[in-house]
């Protein structure tokens, strides 16, 4: 080959390392900037209506501009939220703080940390049919009542019981599948179910039971005015990546947001993952689920996703003494507000 040709040869290979270097340099400098933090999730209950202010933060791109990608799962029960966050198999989960309550009083090195309070109004329940016997929780000593095994109206049962003055003892518990329970009611098999009430209520509406055909014995009718459901996170995540978890309650806040703007659009991101729903259905439940669970009159104070203190450590010590737990935890163990998004940028009302 003539010299001229071996030169352009040599220069026209230069340029192509160079250009491969660059390619290099340019994507290594993106990858950080592209590289997303997987959170795991696991839901209190089954898609439905109220999970719609939680997808919408993955379908509006909310978690995608936080560098988030996050995985939620359906769960079985409030309850069951909280191990399954405390043995690390979920980074977070949607639970009832009050299973929280009893395993940082057992076991404080395993217990995660609650990071927004989103049900601020108790909705633990037993439902009976309009036409039972029981009237009051007196009522109930000697009869039959069904739950999940790990509902939290029903891990909050023996708290009920000493709030009423009755003998747990005296009541049978029969464990049974969620998607069972109304049914197992209304057949009569089961006296009385466990549940939060919402979920009762609609759940039955989707088996044709009217809502006059059910009465309900709150358990915040009888002294036990209790948090509820609410994000909980790993200890593990809150140490070693604190912007993370900063960065999913932004998402969640502006998706609550989005979805009381356009709750069509919260149920259609249900039915995204669950087709089988009831449109009709679902939005009625959400709607409801703001007004009772989620309507407490501290939000104009706090916000949305924080809490009262003093009512927290109320609800911390009403927990122990009932349940005899071995330590009273502090405010601090249980929840912290300092990932929340400013109160300027959390609902103060929503209606």
């Amino acid at each position: 080959m003539p010299f001229r040709g071996l030169r352009t040869s040599f220069r026209a290979l230069l340029a192509s390392c160079a250009l491969a270097s660059g390619v290099v340099a340019i994507s290594s400098a993106l990858a950080p900037a592209l590289a997303q933090t997987k959170i795991k999730m696991v839901l209190n209950w089954k898609y439905q209506g109220p999970q719609g202010m939680l997808f919408l933060a993955e379908d509006l791109g909310y978690f995608k501009a936080e560098k988030l990608d996050v995985t939620m799962d359906q769960g079985n029960g409030s309850g069951a939220a909280v191990p399954l966050v405390a043995n690390g198999a979920y980074d977070m989960g949607f639970g009832d703080i009050n299973a929280l309550i009893e395993l940082a009083a057992k076991k404080p090195e395993d217990a995660p940390i609650a990071v927004s309070v989103l049900y601020n109004q108790p909705p633990f329940t037993l439902a009976v049919k309009a036409d039972s016997p029981i009237k009051s929780p007196a009522d109930i000593v000697g009869k039959t009542l069904g739950g999940a095994a790990n509902d939290g109206a029903l891990k909050l049962f023996p708290a009920f019981c000493k709030a009423t003055k009755i003998d747990c003892a005296q009541v049978k518990i029969t464990n049974l599948a969620p998607n069972l329970r109304e049914q197992m009611l209304m057949q009569g098999q089961v006296d009385a179910v466990f549940g939060y009430i919402n979920t009762i209520r609609f759940s039955a509406r989707n088996m044709g039971v009217q809502d006059e055909q059910l009465r309900y014995i709150a358990y915040g009718d009888y002294g036990l005015d209790l948090y509820s459901n609410s994000i909980i996170a790993s200890r593990k995540l809150v140490k070693e990546n604190p912007e993370a978890v900063k960065g999913f309650l932004r998402a969640i806040n502006k998706s609550i947001i989005a979805a009381i703007k356009d709750p069509d659009a919260a149920i259609a991101s249900v039915r995204k993952r669950e087709p089988l729903i009831k449109p009709a259905v679902d939005l009625a439940l959400f709607d409801a689920t703001l007004r009772s669970e989620m309507n407490h009159p501290e939000l104009a104070k706090y916000g949305m996703g924080d809490v009262d203190p003093e009512r927290l450590k109320r609800s911390i010590d009403t927990l122990v003494a009932i349940g005899q737990l071995p330590r009273t935890p502090a405010v601090g163990d249980i929840f912290t507000p300092e990932f929340l998004p400013p109160l300027a940028d959390r609902l103060k009302k929503l209606f």
